[in-house]
């Protein structure tokens, strides 16, 4: 379960904050599910029309849900996913950044033992346009985001939220935004994520957003060479110096691993189309999309 549907019934932790208020409104406005919220000092009243809980497992108890959405500070970033990973939640979206290592390694074992799905943490959240999102991307703008065939993959939301705005101007909509998270323990790696648009019928070609730093840009592209979809690539970092931190936690090369050429030479070699800047990504998808359905309709 990665890929965010109107059917699924979110859970959002921090409701009551600043930032959870802004952005459930915003979700709820979009066609997102939001059937409770925690708050432990205000459990049995209500915030946009949706109750509040004290923990996690009080609200899965009294109203069931598939996802849960963390607006939490990083020091009680753990024990808030312990509480919804312990409760059942499917899918958590971990939006909250530095948090601590050893809390990030306990929240990903959790994860393990209860089957439960984490995206992020650092994540700027999920969006399937036409149907609603989680998180702090702007899924509710129309002018940014609108349904159509292809997804989207990225460690960054900025970005992410540029190449969505690209393909849109572009008259290009999207089946599917995930956005892994920018952290160097992520619980979903590109290769999973492009392992479900691979199964997701709605997508017919796939935009990898990648940067410089890890490992995941090298094996994302071994499984993108098995794909029937057409993958496109956009590498950020070409110009930053090997072994400095670039922003995200995951974004810092040693040694000869993790460089801007290892990446792009890995996802050219497995067949897919690395673009230079974010720009030329419409352009590139549309023709990726045409040679398909060319070589569809040959086959057919």
């Amino acid at each position: 379960m990665i890929i965010f549907r109107r059917s699924h019934r979110v859970l959002v932790q921090g409701l009551t904050g600043k930032q959870g208020t802004f952005w459930a409104e915003k979700m709820i406005a979009c066609g997102t599910r939001i059937v409770a919220g925690v708050s432990p000092k205000r459990a049995g009243e209500t915030q946009l029309g949706v109750p509040l809980f004290a923990s996690a497992a009080a609200a899965m108890a009294a109203l069931p849900y598939e996802v849960a959405v963390m607006f939490i500070p990083p020091a009680a970033a753990k024990n808030a996913a312990l509480d919804a990973i312990a409760a059942g939640t499917r899918l958590l979206v971990c939006l909250t950044e530095h948090i601590p290592g050893q809390d990030v390694m306990a929240m990903h074992l959790a994860a393990r033992r209860h089957g439960t799905r984490i995206i992020g943490p650092n994540t700027a959240g999920l969006v399937t346009p036409g149907e609603g999102f989680v998180g702090i991307m702007p899924g509710h703008n129309p002018n940014i985001f609108r349904p159509g065939p292809v997804g989207v993959i990225s460690r960054s939301g900025s970005l992410g939220t540029l190449i969505a705005l690209n393909l849109t101007r572009a008259g290009i909509g999207q089946s599917a935004f995930i956005g892994i998270g920018g952290d160097a323990m992520v619980g979903t790696t590109p290769v999973e994520a492009l392992c479900a648009l691979e199964e997701d019928e709605r997508t017919k070609a796939v935009v990898l957003v990648g940067e410089i730093g890890g490992s995941m840009e090298e094996e994302a592209a071994e499984y993108a060479a098995q794909m029937s979809k057409p993958v496109i690539a956009f590498v950020a970092g070409r110009a930053s110096p090997p072994g400095k931190k670039m922003g995200h936690a995951g974004a810092i090369v040693t040694g000869s691993g993790g460089g801007y050429a290892s990446k792009r030479g890995a996802l050219e070699k497995a067949g897919v189309l690395v673009v230079d800047t974010p720009r030329e990504i419409p352009g590139a998808v549309s023709r990726r999309l045409s040679h398909a359905s060319v070589m569809s309709g040959s086959r057919g």
